[in-house]
């Protein structure tokens, strides 16, 4: 048997197939195993255990996907706080103080003026 790799999860479709053959089995009355891994029990168990996993990690998603929507509510909460400060310093201090350089604007005065291009006559 080829080595498994679990770190990989399994598609949808092999765990309903899976499914299935468990469904299967419970209609053979007369399979019996001495495989303790293979035994109706321990199979019945397996899948209970999946099932269970399987709620968690659906109710911990729903719970991150909330999370992560208050946290993005939140950055542009903050966002939003912050481009009201730098218009209140710009209004308050003008757009060429030091005040607006210290919250991190740029002076008025430091920026370029634009430069006019010099239009380029191709010959041919």
């Amino acid at each position: 048997m080829p080595l498994q790799n679990t770190t990989n999860r399994l598609r949808p479709q092999v765990i309903s197939q899976d499914v299935s053959s468990l469904h299967g089995l419970q209609t053979i009355a007369t399979y019996d195993t001495s495989r303790a891994d293979a035994t109706v029990a321990n199979i019945q168990k397996a899948y209970q255990a999946m099932l269970a996993q399987q709620q968690v990690e659906t109710e911990k998603l729903a719970l991150y996907r909330a999370a992560a929507d208050a946290a993005r509510l939140a950055e542009w909460e903050f966002h939003n706080a912050i481009l009201a400060m730098k218009e209140v310093v710009r209004g308050q201090y003008g757009s060429d103080s030091d005040q607006a350089q210290a919250i991190g604007l740029k002076k008025k005065s430091d920026r370029k003026r634009p430069s006019r291009k010099k239009s380029v006559m191709v010959t041919s």
